[in-house]
């Protein structure tokens, strides 16, 4: 099987790419990367021991892609990952639509020419906001959890959020544009013939992940604490309960492994959420809280600011993955957490390699 990865030189695209390669010595893996993001560089050399072929070429240029041999497969990895990018006042509003979208469709018009399948990752940040925002959550364990017994939205119980909840906007721009790439990627996998399987990830983290805190807070909480660099809790107060689920990329590519090499799914079953769920989740000061455990003691201040896209609580319920592919997460949030710190103290320059602004 020749298979194509985007954005592979990205954290996600990379840590999916050595382990499928692992997994499957069969496959023959090529990538494609624009090296925009900073830290994309130092990914570069470990895949090519791998023998991983790579391509330099942007996905916004339709062009680029006709360097491109034809595939069995195309897992879209590329992506501005930020909620709030094009709107925060330094990034573009028209370059986020570019690149996540765009670039989407430039992806698929190549699917079609190639009949691949197509897999894309997607997000938690296409579910809605306001309903997401105005949960009814209570304060334990220095963390917001559910309130059960009161009256929940359609698509939300005590494992949390299924793929039934309402995608209506307010999304955020960076959620509409995966949301609208999804329906894309649907309708062209009808409109001409080739399968198009969605995965709904949750936060993403890892060793090597790159340390900007609207990309991977988990790793760039770690990396703040280590180097004693100033952090804050924003909104709810300012006490750092806000909550959300972390899945290893390696979880990732054992679901992406299954779609590839398995049957494919109704056509009712192509939407699923992939997440480290109930069990992975924690507070920004349970995170806190660890990395004090781990490194001693850092202060971090409060902020009672209010940000537009900030919810209290956001974990994914993934059982449906389960019981369609037969998945389950297997990195537990300690494993993950400790895989950060080693890599944290390996490259005391992390922070400033891949987040120099």
């Amino acid at each position: 099987m020749k298979l194509l990865i985007t954005g592979i030189c990205g954290f996600v695209g990379h840590a999916v790419a050595q382990a499928l390669k692992e997994r499957h010595e069969d496959l023959e893996l090529m990538g494609i990367d624009n090296f925009i993001r900073p830290g994309s560089e130092s990914n570069r050399t470990s895949l090519k021991k791998l023998g991983i072929q790579l391509f330099h070429g942007d996905l916004r240029s339709a062009s680029d892609l006709e360097q491109l041999p034809r595939v069995d497969g195309v897992i879209d990895a590329a992506a501005n990952p930020s909620v709030l990018a094009g709107v925060d006042g330094k990034t573009s509003s028209r370059q986020l639509i570019e690149h996540n979208l765009s670039g989407t469709i430039n992806l698929l018009e190549y699917c079609k020419q190639h009949q691949a399948k197509f897999i894309l990752l997607s997000t938690s940040r296409v579910y809605s906001i306001l309903p997401l925002a105005a949960l009814p959550v209570q304060e334990a364990e220095d963390a917001f959890s559910l309130k059960e017994q009161d009256l929940l939205p359609m698509g939300i119980s005590k494992h949390g959020v299924d793929e039934s909840f309402s995608t209506e906007p307010p999304l955020s721009l960076y959620g509409s544009t995966k949301r609208a790439s999804e329906l894309l990627a649907l309708e062209y996998g009808e409109s001409f013939d080739f399968p198009v399987l969605i995965n709904r990830c949750g936060v993403l983290a890892g060793a090597g992940q790159f340390g900007r805190a609207d990309q991977g807070i988990f790793a760039y909480w770690i990396n703040s604490c280590l180097r004693r660099k100033p952090l804050q809790y924003i909104g709810f107060e300012g006490k750092g309960y806000q909550v959300r689920d972390c899945l290893h990329p390696r979880d990732v590519s054992a679901l992406i492994s299954q779609q590839l090499y398995g049957n494919d799914p109704s056509m009712k079953n192509r939407v699923i959420n992939a997440s480290g769920g109930r069990d992975s989740a924690m507070s920004l000061r349970q995170l806190s809280a660890w990395c004090s455990k781990r490194f001693g003691a850092h202060e971090i201040v409060s902020s009672k600011e209010i940000r537009t896209f900030d919810i209290p609580w956001m974990i994914l319920d993934s059982r449906k993955a389960e019981q369609v592919w037969g998945w389950k997460p297997t990195w537990k949030s300690e494993e993950i957490l400790e895989e950060i710190a080693k890599h944290a103290e390996a490259h005391p320059e992390w922070l400033e390699l891949s987040a120099p602004f």
